[in-house]
């Protein structure tokens, strides 16, 4: 034979393998009965266990052959789910226009087969290549025997998840040069925690902050999040969009969570509600510091304080008994581990203390009923209406009216409460300047929203609230976090357990100046340990 022929046995059928040629050039699909199950496979012993070497090789060279030659259905046929797999390769192909596919596959690791791909991505004349690996799992059919490669959207591209597809085309919004409030310019490279953001306010405000689409190639995702761009064939003319984010602030937000995993921040402004800052330390990426929904621990006192001052149970100054334990309907709650009792205690010093069987025991008290936490939650602080219009998604709380033992474990942030940082920071908002201000991101005057309202505090209890946080700031459980701190300082911890984890989640938010912030690291321990210094960096920031 000539140079760079070879001759390969494979099944028992002799192949012409031209050297260098690549997958164009050979399919050993009559090995695989291939095209879904020809003659060939029919007429095999149906097989069992996990595929041989020799499977995992020819399975991969099969798919990756069909693949790089653009044969989707052909391809299709070699895995285990041909109805999605084709859909998916098709779109690949006529949807994304990627052609001149070239796929090296690397060495096997068992049924693994990572691979190389390299194309070209083409439209109205423009072409930009197209470079990346991903892998695939051959496995053992479930009916037919036939060893098949485990279908995955990521097999065709390692970020793509189920629904997904792959289109080129104008983008669905104009790209935006987002900036702070102070016009400085925003990007994902720089505060990596708001990549997620400036998508999503892209595709929201991208029409509306001028400029024109760029042509891209991009992930279009089954569920409501904004296209992903891969690869940019085109740009367009950015339109710009502001934001009231403060980028002195977001950089001290965003290194402070790099040293807490899954951990999160927020940090707004008390007199006008604009937020400064939102970040998140997370292996997701999901924006847990607007979107989070999880218990906030003792950080709920603020609110139920507040409750209790406005019902007229007690005052700063008046009884709030801190007990060994305290039982409500059957159920017995305790405080932290080593905090000694003092049934003397006035609200202020359970408060900064953080006891919770004070708070428990005060629930009880007329006129205080299953309701009154949600009524103040809810009219006071603007929480659990779903009515919030920050610019981007958000969570705006909840907090359930509830009997029974989820009475008590509301009061002191567990049981059925639900908040996220966001939630939190316009808490402490809300009780530092009396006035809830809605927080949000981008400026309602560019889209017409209407911003949630609910009537704030009294302003004797918005007093007392703020000297209480600043009294735990100074001499409570928040005292070590914010040393150091000047100005008018304020704050409060909270610890969350949740069931399944050994630790707890960490809780804590506090005032300065005109800077209010909340974080929470998720199994983090106690207030102070994780979210404590991560809100202490924040408002050092925005001081």
């Amino acid at each position: 034979m000539g140079k760079g022929v070879k001759v390969a046995v494979v099944g028992g059928v002799f192949a012409v393998m031209i050297g260098g040629a690549g997958y164009g050039a050979y399919n050993i699909v009559s090995a695989l009965g291939g095209g879904g199950g020809g003659s060939a496979g029919a007429a095999e012993t149906r097989r069992s266990g996990p595929p041989d070497k020799e499977e995992v090789r020819e399975t991969a060279d099969a798919f990756l052959g069909a693949w790089e030659k653009g044969q989707a259905a052909e391809a299709a046929s070699y895995t285990n789910n041909a109805a999605d797999a084709g859909v998916l390769l098709t779109a690949y192909g006529e949807e994304a226009r990627i052609g001149r596919v070239d796929i090296t596959p690397g060495a096997p690791r068992g049924a693994t087969v990572p691979f190389t791909v390299k194309a070209t991505v083409s439209l109205d004349g423009v072409s930009k290549p197209l470079r990346y690996t991903s892998a695939l799992t051959v496995v053992r059919g479930q009916t037919t025997g036939r060893a098949l490669v485990d279908w995955e959207p990521s097999v065709v591209y390692p970020d793509l998840r189920d629904g997904d597809t792959l289109v080129t085309g104008e983008s669905a919004q104009p790209p935006i040069k987002a900036v702070d409030r102070d016009g400085t310019v925003l990007t994902r490279e720089k505060y990596p925690s708001l990549g997620p953001v400036l998508d999503t306010l892209r595709e929201k405000y991208g029409d509306k902050a001028g400029g024109s689409p760029a042509v891209e190639l991009s992930i279009r995702h089954a569920t409501d999040e904004a296209d992903t761009p891969l690869l940019t064939l085109a740009e367009g003319e950015p339109g710009k969009l502001r934001t009231t984010l403060s980028a002195e602030v977001q950089a001290a937000a965003e290194k402070a969570v790099k040293a807490y995993p899954e951990s999160s921040v927020v940090a707004l402004k008390p007199s006008t509600g604009e937020v400064l800052a939102v970040a998140n330390n997370r292996d997701d990426g999901f924006n847990a510091a607007f979107q989070g929904q999880v218990a906030p621990g003792s950080t709920m006192k603020i609110i139920t304080a507040a409750m209790l001052i406005d019902n007229g149970v007690t005052s700063m100054n008046g009884p709030a008994p801190c007990t060994d334990t305290a039982v409500w309907k059957s159920q017995t709650f305790k405080n932290l581990t080593g905090m000694e009792p003092n049934e003397g205690a006035t609200l202020a010093n359970s408060f900064l203390r953080s006891c919770n069987t004070a708070f428990i025991k005060l629930i009880d008290e007329k006129p205080i009923d299953d309701a009154s936490l949600t009524r103040e939650a809810q009219e006071r602080f603007g929480l659990g209406r779903d009515d919030w219009k920050t610019g981007i998604a958000s969570f705006d709380g909840s907090v359930p009216a509830s009997g029974g033992p989820d009475r008590a474990a509301n009061a002191i942030g567990q049981g059925q409460v639900q908040m996220n940082p966001l939630n939190m920071a316009s808490v402490t908002a809300t009780a530092v300047t009396g006035a809830f201000r809605q927080p949000y991101l981008v400026s309602p005057e560019l889209d017409g929203r209407q911003l949630a309202q609910a009537k704030g505090l009294p302003s004797e209890t918005s007093a007392q609230l703020k000297e209480m946080m600043r009294l735990t700031a100074t001499q409570g459980t928040a005292q070590q976090a914010m040393s150091g701190l000047g100005g008018d300082i304020g704050a409060k911890t909270g610890s969350a357990e949740v069931d399944g984890n050994a630790t707890s989640d960490s809780w804590f938010t506090g005032f300065r100046d005109d800077v209010a912030a909340a974080a929470m690291a998720q199994q983090g321990g106690h207030g102070g340990d994780a979210a404590g210094p991560i809100v202490a960096a924040v408002l050092r920031a925005g001081g």
